[in-house]
């Protein structure tokens, strides 16, 4: 697939973090700084955005190091909100909201690479235009905002009960 070293790292704790959001996804409806996988997922996704600086097929900055550094920004801000904002149900609107929306964000170029890359000698798509890319990242984004409206109710409910 010709990847550094850095390169597989970079995947392969990526792949772990997406993982851990995924099980805190399944077990509380959210990614959750608290928990055991919120926190896998929070410094992993760090890690991972970080070591994507260093990366790049074309060689010099690209849109995938925006983004990375968007990530990076989102995952920051949503660990203060839950570390210094305890007691405010406004902030776990926003917190979950940035949490989510990294989780979407980080699965754009997964997407890509993955999609240009695997099968090996036959990927999916040969290029980051072509419409599968595009038509599985519509179907991840319909995913995250329908995903978003359950966990806002959800938080509402919460922050009622309290």
């Amino acid at each position: 697939m010709g990847l550094s070293y850095l390169g597989i790292f970079h995947t392969a704790i990526g792949i772990i973090a997406i993982v851990a959001a995924v099980t805190d996804f399944i077990k509380k409806g959210k990614i959750d700084l608290s928990s055991p996988s919120g926190k896998i997922y929070f410094y992993l996704t760090l890690i991972t955005s970080l070591t994507a600086l260093g990366l790049s097929k074309h060689g010099g900055f690209n849109p995938g190091h925006i983004f990375a550094l968007f990530i990076v920004v989102l995952i920051l801000i949503a660990y203060f909100l839950h570390s210094k904002k305890q007691g405010n149900n406004r902030a776990r609107f926003f917190e979950t909201f940035l949490l989510s929306f990294s989780f979407f964000l980080s699965l754009v170029p997964t997407v890509n690479e993955t999609f240009t890359r695997v099968p090996v000698g036959h990927p999916l798509a040969k290029a980051p235009t072509d419409a599968i890319i595009g038509q599985t990242l519509f179907a991840l984004f319909v995913l995250f905002i329908i995903g978003f409206f359950f966990q806002f109710r959800k938080q509402r409910r919460i922050n009622k009960s309290v």
